[in-house]
């Protein structure tokens, strides 16, 4: 009887991303950029052979979108190529958005790649030589959407087969931060026999329950600001009396945010100092897309702002970063300078700035944003308006507001 097995669970690869919003990065960094996805993907081939394992596990969303290109088909069948020479096999879903039907032009993937094509959840078994070692079950989105719970539809098969795996690209009820597809309760999954459950979907990694695993890889390269810090899968090793999960990362290339004091700048050039030195601070493998916050008690920062001279600055720092083998480019920057007063001392007050202040406490953000998401083409470019995101949007508008009412003649 077979006593482990090792595998790769990774989800959400999003091949081909056009990652939108970087219109001033140079054209050669973002021609890395635009291949990090496929970059990521070799990182996960490279690791699967190096672990030796025995299969690799792909949760949906391989693609960016339906219409799946065929450079990204093509590379993925190469990848796979390249597994097939190392025995290792692939079993794979699509999700949400790469669904089954959308796909007009399809590629042929070699024989060790075994496809979850429908909706209904189906198993394919896993054999060491001619003995059954795991039943791994799964279904895919044949159209954009699933609404239902699926997890009726997972019922192990063959108790005499040792390992039995789900996978399942959905999202718990209560998330309540993206669109619910396939949704579950996470009782829903631990009180079935499973012995691991491979989530997609959720782009940020997280173990629900450590037994039976229940566990998000998150995906493999970060698209944006949102997906910061290290990205990949989690390597397992599936043992009847316990379980190892550990996290490899994959990114080619990192979005990370970095803020940085210039309390101290008295003159504008200083900034540049001390905003290298943050950034030589931070240790990292791969090339860093650096969201910078500038944060001082010095008005005159809006100043420079206005007149151009921390663009200037940041031109110049990305010039000089860029040359290195491993850059980093600061490819947005916001400033927020620190006022002295107390907001709740302002709050109390009988005047325009404590009215607006009390109010905003409670300010429906989504009423002046609600005409932006239904604008056809505006809405396919916005990430969706969660409870975390709106209360930052309405503090944002709070700070800018109240900076702009009680700034100084220098401003």
């Amino acid at each position: 009887m077979a006593e482990e097995l090792s595998f790769i669970h990774a989800a959400d690869l999003h091949l081909d991303s056009p990652f939108q919003g970087l219109a001033s990065v140079p054209e050669d960094i973002f021609k890395q950029i635009q291949a990090s996805t496929f970059d990521a993907l070799d990182n996960l081939v490279k690791t699967a052979v190096a672990k030796k394992v025995d299969f690799i596990l792909l949760v949906g969303d391989l693609f960016d979108n339906e219409r799946q290109s065929l450079k990204a088909q093509i590379k993925l069948k190469k990848a796979f190529e390249e597994l097939k020479h190392h025995d290792i096999y692939v079993y794979l879903s699509y999700g949400n958005h790469d669904y089954v039907n959308g796909n007009q032009y399809p590629v042929t993937y070699p024989d060790n790649v075994y496809i979850f094509n429908e909706e209904m959840v189906s198993h394919f078994t896993f054999y060491n030589g001619d003995q059954a070692v795991a039943n791994i079950y799964g279904f895919s989105y044949e159209n954009r959407s699933i609404t239902q719970n699926k997890t009726a539809e997972f019922t192990i098969r063959d108790q005499e087969v040792p390992f039995h795996i789900a996978m399942l690209h959905g999202s718990l009820y209560s998330n309540t931060e993206h669109d619910t597809y396939a949704p579950f309760h996470l009782n829903e999954l631990s009180e079935k026999s499973f012995d691991y459950w491979a989530l997609g979907h959720i782009h940020q990694r997280e173990i629900l329950k450590q037994n039976p695993p229940i566990v998000y890889p998150g995906n493999i390269q970060g698209r944006n600001r949102k997906e910061s810090g290290n990205r990949g899968c989690y390597h397992v090793v599936l043992k009847k009396d316990n379980t190892e999960v550990s996290f490899i990362p994959l990114q080619a290339i990192q979005f990370n945010t970095i803020a940085v004091d210039v309390s101290e700048c008295s003159e504008p050039h200083a900034m540049e100092e001390a905003i290298q030195h943050t950034i030589q601070e931070q240790s990292y493998d791969v090339p860093q897309l650096l969201s910078l916050v500038l944060m001082g008690t010095n008005p005159a920062l809006r100043l420079w702002e206005k007149n151009g001279l921390i663009e200037e600055i940041i031109d110049f720092l990305n010039d000089s970063m860029a040359i290195k083998d491993r850059w980093d480019f600061i490819y947005r920057y916001k400033v927020n300078v620190q006022q002295a007063y107390d907001e709740n001392e302002l709050m109390k007050g009988n005047h325009f700035i404590g009215e607006l202040l009390r109010n905003s406490e409670n300010a429906p953000v989504h009423t002046f944003t609600e005409e932006l998401y239904r604008h056809k083409q505006a809405r396919k470019f916005l990430e969706p308006m969660t409870k975390a995101s709106e209360t930052d949007t309405r503090q944002q508008a709070k700070q800018f507001l109240l900076n702009e009412l009680l700034k100084g003649e220098d401003d």
